[in-house]
């Protein structure tokens, strides 16, 4: 919640995304981070943009909600998909291990991309890996969401491992 899933789609979108933002409640103060003062919203559904890589070849971006009871909405988007590009908050690290420990149950071919956050820690790849127990195989990449290049290249990152993955059996 609040790694920038969201801010990444709106930036490299092509068309106008679309969004399930809805209004933070109290109700959620149990289950939420609280320390989110300035966010107001979460996406309780999905976010959709689309990119055109060429004329015949079209990529689909979902923006899925990163709290656990919305889990089921990440199994229903694998389904057909051909990879995964899981953001992460460097100020909240632990809220990355259940989605990376989802990704992996589904089979799905990802990349790790650390989201850039004014007054964030900076921590090196070599820590973070360390942090995330992730396997030298699997790509990380530094981004900003808010930056249509920096989002750009950490999708050409995922579309390169996918190149060079063999399909994974699921």
């Amino acid at each position: 919640m609040g790694a920038g899933k969201t801010t990444m789609v709106h930036c490299i979108s092509e068309i106008a995304p679309v969004a399930t933002e809805e209004t933070m409640t109290s109700m959620g103060s149990g289950v939420d981070r609280a320390d989110l003062h300035h966010k107001t919203t979460t996406t309780v559904a999905l976010d959709f943009g689309r990119i055109h890589l060429s004329r015949k070849l079209v990529l689909y971006l979902f923006g899925a909600p990163g709290q656990a009871r919305f889990f089921d909405i990440l199994d229903d988007l694998a389904y057909g998909a051909l990879g995964a590009l899981v953001l992460c908050d460097p100020r909240h690290l632990d809220e990355t291990y259940p989605i990376l420990d989802q990704v992996e149950a589904l089979g799905l071919t990802y990349v790790v991309a650390v989201n850039h956050f004014d007054g964030a820690p900076r921590y090196t790849e070599a820590r973070l890996r360390e942090v995330m127990a992730l396997d030298p195989h699997i790509p990380m990449v530094f981004c900003d969401a808010r930056s249509r290049p920096s989002t750009r290249d950490a999708l050409i990152t995922l579309l390169e491992h996918l190149l060079s993955t063999p399909e994974p059996v699921r």
